[in-house]
């Protein structure tokens, strides 16, 4: 798993999956939201727009990253 920093109090999901490298665009982060394909601190979330903050962990497939 890796730490990814940011540097506000929170970030959205699609935005972190592209900030973390999960994902190349923001395209792809929506369609793999609304396919289910992504996990938050181990439920499935479909809400591009879920706030995360430090301490959560996001899946995709096997590909882990933490917000820190």
């Amino acid at each position: 798993m890796r730490d990814v920093p940011i540097d506000a109090d929170m970030i959205r999901l699609g935005q972190f999956l592209k900030l973390a490298g999960l994902v190349d665009t923001g395209g792809e982060a929506k369609e793999l939201i609304a396919d289910g394909e992504v996990r938050v601190n181990g439920a499935v979330d479909l809400r591009r727009g879920r706030q995360l903050h430090v301490g959560d962990v996001v899946a995709v497939g096997t590909a882990r990253a933490r917000v820190s």
